[in-house]
Parts: structure tokens; C-alpha cells; sequence
């Protein structure tokens, strides 16, 4: 069964992707630390200890071979990349191989600039627009997803 991996610490969408999620079959997981204890009706929710990078460590190793992430935390996307999964922000940007790298790098000098005091945007105010390409591009990628396991569990059981 696909899974569904929500780094659920400040995300927006959480109930919008349980709801999307469950028309697709999903196992739906939150992922948060003690400081955001994020909870939802049958859905599991995996609470770690606040640090740097718990709730990521704890999601890599929950994620299986075409699960869906989601996730702001560029980071957290490349190693969810790696291991197979589809991986989108809050906003229904999916993130691949094709462009985590210039996420990566644009992550760099923005903490570049601010180490040395200097100022950044902040993400904008989010809109019923966000939720809407939210919605759909999710949609695409749930579809996206059960089609590359269902593909991969045929091609295991012939081997």
C-alpha cells in the first residue's frame, strides 16, 4: 500500500492531502515534532523529539520505494528523491531530480546572505489559489504514483 509522508510541522495542507489521499487508498502518516503535536482521526501520527532534523530522519526511514512526501525542507526532498519517492511542497510544486538541485542551491545562498545579516523574503501569504494547484497537481501525482507501484509490484512478482 502507498503511503502518504506529511512533514506535518508547519504544513498548511494537511487536511486537504488526508482527504485527496483517502480517495487514492493511501496510508497517510504525520510526521512532527513535540513542539507541534499534529493529530488527526485514524490517521498515524509519529511525534519525535524536538532537534534538528528528527522529524526527517524518522520520515526516511518510514519511506518505502513511489511513496508521496510532502515537505517545504529541500533537504528532506533529495533524500526522499533518492530512496524512489514522489515529493511535492505545499504549494503543488513537485520537486525531482530535474530541478532539487537549484532548490538546493537557491536554500544555500539565502542562508548565506542571512549569516552575514542580510535579509530575505519570507513566503507570501497563502491564497485559495495555492490550495486549488495544491489540490490538483496532488491529484496528478497520487495518480502518477499508483500507477509506478502497481508497474513495480508487477515486475517483482515476475522476478
Amino acid at each position: 500500500m502507498l503511503q502518504l509522508l506529511i512533514d506535518a510541522d508547519g504544513c498548511p495542507v494537511v487536511d486537504l492531502a488526508l482527504f485527496v489521499s483517502s480517495q487514492y487508498e493511501m496510508k497517510p502518516i504525520l510526521f512532527c515534532d513535540t513542539s507541534h503535536r499534529i493529530e488527526r482521526e485514524n490517521v498515524i501520527t509519529i511525534i519525535v523529539p524536538k532537534g534538528p532534523d528528527s522529524v526527517d530522519f524518522k520520515l526516511i526511514n518510514a519511506l518505502t520505494k513511489h511513496d508521496l512526501v510532502i515537505t517545504q525542507d529541500y533537504g528532506l526532498a533529495a533524500m526522499c528523491l533518492a530512496k524512489g519517492a514522489f515529493v511535492m511542497d505545499q504549494n503543488g510544486r513537485e520537486m525531482t531530480s530535474d530541478n532539487i538541485d537549484q532548490l538546493l542551491s537557491f536554500r544555500y545562498e539565502s542562508a548565506k546572505i542571512r549569516r552575514a545579516g542580510g535579509r530575505t523574503k519570507g513566503p507570501k501569504k497563502r491564497t485559495e489559489e495555492n490550495n486549488i494547484s495544491f489540490e490538483m497537481n496532488f491529484r496528478q501525482i497520487c495518480e502518477r504514483a499508483v500507477l509506478a507501484k502497481g508497474e513495480w509490484e508487477k515486475h517483482e512478482q515476475k522476478n
